[in-house]
């Protein structure tokens, strides 16, 4: 059975989650923290299609959840004065769908598909068109009396955003102007971002409060701002609202997540390849009967994050577990090869 997760990075659907969430997010790329490298070549971007009177070429963002790919596009609407459209892949089950929503798009507009890898086949190929050359391809009737009706779209921008570049098709790819991936953030950037949201809810921090939540963040601005709300929480029942390294440190404890970020889901990932495959390799698909988990759950919200603090190690022969995390989880290394060689 899968552990259900505080740092989970989706959105899931929770109303009262995403409201806060949007209460939080920047407006524009002033204080929008952290990216640097993006937001430059973004602003240059932006900056040359304003000059020339023209929508920005489409732009696909992609990396791991949480990142703040829909953050980043709808500031890219505010900087081109711009509408924006939100949706995402799975909701768009039709090429009617599609079709919907383009032809009431206005000139300039911007529209944003998250996940768009999981776009259907059918309505990815509606997109190469409009992408490419603004017209939208209809059929109408089926069989012999079919026709096809061919109409033109307003100049528009699509923004998609993906945590797997792999899984989309290389048409679709291939039609986006810019591609540009997120990056984890770092601790540093992560605490600026706590500060900021902090003064926003009008929550009172102290620095080395701020410091530690930062590195159990995951270095993922999303969770960052769910764990100050958690620890929010505390303060206000045991104690009187304001966060301090004592109130910081009991909240975390309680939610179980570890200095270096890690909840009982990952440890149980870790001490699961240790345990029954030795420390690894293990395949993704064994680790997802191990976890209970899907296989994209595996290689979208645990892997990124383990791999990128060097827990985790891929090999062609599957997933390793490292020294690394040997030493986190207080584990031998060389007991468990020792007794690899009993077995």
């Amino acid at each position: 059975m899968a552990i259900e997760r505080i740092v989970n990075t989706t959105n899931d659907d929770d109303v009262a989650e995403e409201q806060f969430e949007n209460t939080l997010r920047p407006k524009d790329f002033a204080s929008y923290i952290g990216q640097a490298r993006l937001k430059k070549n973004l602003k240059l971007a932006i900056d040359a299609a304003k000059k020339r009177g023209e929508p920005v070429e489409h732009i696909l963002l992609y990396g791991p959840p949480g990142l703040g790919k829909t953050t980043m596009a709808s500031i890219i609407a505010h900087e081109m004065g711009a509408q924006i459209r939100i949706t995402s892949g799975p909701a768009i089950g039709r090429a009617g769908d599609l079709a919907s929503l383009l032809t009431n798009l206005q000139d300039g507009d911007i529209l944003f598909i998250d996940e768009i890898h999981r776009l259907a086949r059918s309505v990815e190929e509606v997109l190469y068109s409009a992408m490419e050359d603004f017209k939208l391809d209809i059929m109408l009737g089926k069989g012999p009396t079919a026709k096809s009706l061919r109409l033109d779209l307003p100049k528009f921008t699509l923004i998609g955003a993906t945590t797997r570049t792999g899984a989309l098709a290389a048409p679709l790819r291939d039609r986006f102007g810019h591609l540009h991936r997120l990056e984890f953030y770092t601790n540093d950037e992560i605490g600026q971002i706590i500060n900021r949201s902090a003064q926003i809810l009008g929550v009172k921090i102290d620095e080395e409060a701020s410091k530690k939540i930062a590195t159990r963040s995951r270095l993922t601005p999303r969770i960052a701002n769910r764990l100050l709300k958690r620890v929010r929480d505390y303060a206000d029942v045991n104690g009187d609202g304001i966060i301090d390294t004592v109130i910081a440190d009991r909240a975390l404890e309680l939610l179980e997540i570890d200095h270096a970020g890690l909840d009982p889901a990952d440890r149980r990932l870790i001490e699961s390849i240790i345990e029954n495959h030795n420390g690894g390799p293990v395949g993704v698909e064994t680790l997802a009967a191990l976890t209970g988990d899907e296989r994209s759950t595996i290689e979208d919200f645990f892997e990124p994050y383990l791999l990128q603090i060097g827990f985790l190690e891929r090999t062609p022969r599957g997933r390793k577990v490292t020294s690394k995390a040997y030493r986190h989880l207080n584990r031998s290394e060389k007991d468990n090869t020792q007794r690899s060689l009993i077995d």
